[in-house]
């Protein structure tokens, strides 16, 4: 009942109140990242979502775009800015996927979604991982975020899809609080972002 029905209607109830909440917030951000970014306030990226299903995730845009003179991106932490960076490390960035929430594109709690090339590259037991809705936070996100590896990531993901409960899901969120207040496994060491998966070789 929680896992097919109960869990979806309790998603919606939450972004939709999160989102009434937190508007004062959201228009904030908003207006400081369209100044940052040179008006481009929103980061919009496919990501595989429920049964690899592709859709368009939104997040708050934490990085510029700056170029060298080849034309090709700065590396990450030279394009992170100041506001993206406190945004980021109060998870504020992870805001705009609540409109994901309401659209059932997302979950508030399951794996992450990443990207669509990594999909070739998953073992069978790693894609299993996209049998339920991707979420803002799960399971491998409170037990080390950025900080851990792939393959400890993807049996994290797994054992949340075999172990999904309401009292799992209570558990995430008391933990993801913590997490954020805490600051902690926000990225890996002396990265901006999380290093790319290369697969399982």
């Amino acid at each position: 009942m929680y896992k097919f029905f109960l869990k979806r209607v309790i998603d919606f109830l939450i972004a939709l109140t999160g989102l009434i909440l937190l508007s004062p917030v959201f228009i904030v951000v908003t207006i400081l990242l369209y100044f940052a970014n040179q008006g481009k306030p929103f980061f919009i990226q496919a990501r595989p979502g429920l049964h690899e299903k592709i859709f368009n995730i939104i997040k708050f845009k934490t990085m510029n775009d700056k170029k060298d003179r080849e034309g090709n991106y700065l590396p990450d932490s030279e394009r992170l800015t100041a506001i993206g960076s406190f945004i980021r490390q109060t998870s504020l960035d992870e805001l705009p996927q609540l409109i994901n929430v309401l659209k059932g594109d997302m979950a508030i709690i399951g794996p992450r979604p990443l990207l669509p090339q990594y999909l070739s590259l998953y073992s069978e037991s790693q894609k299993r991982r996209h049998n339920i809705r991707p979420g803002i936070t799960g399971w491998a996100q409170v037990n080390g975020r950025n900080a851990i590896s792939w393959t400890k990531k993807f049996e994290l993901d797994v054992w949340y899809v075999d172990n999904l409960s309401f009292a799992t899901d209570c558990k995430v969120i008391f933990l993801t609080v913590k997490k954020v207040v805490k600051k902690e496994g926000i990225n890996q060491a002396e990265q901006a972002t999380v290093e790319a998966f290369k697969g399982n070789n």
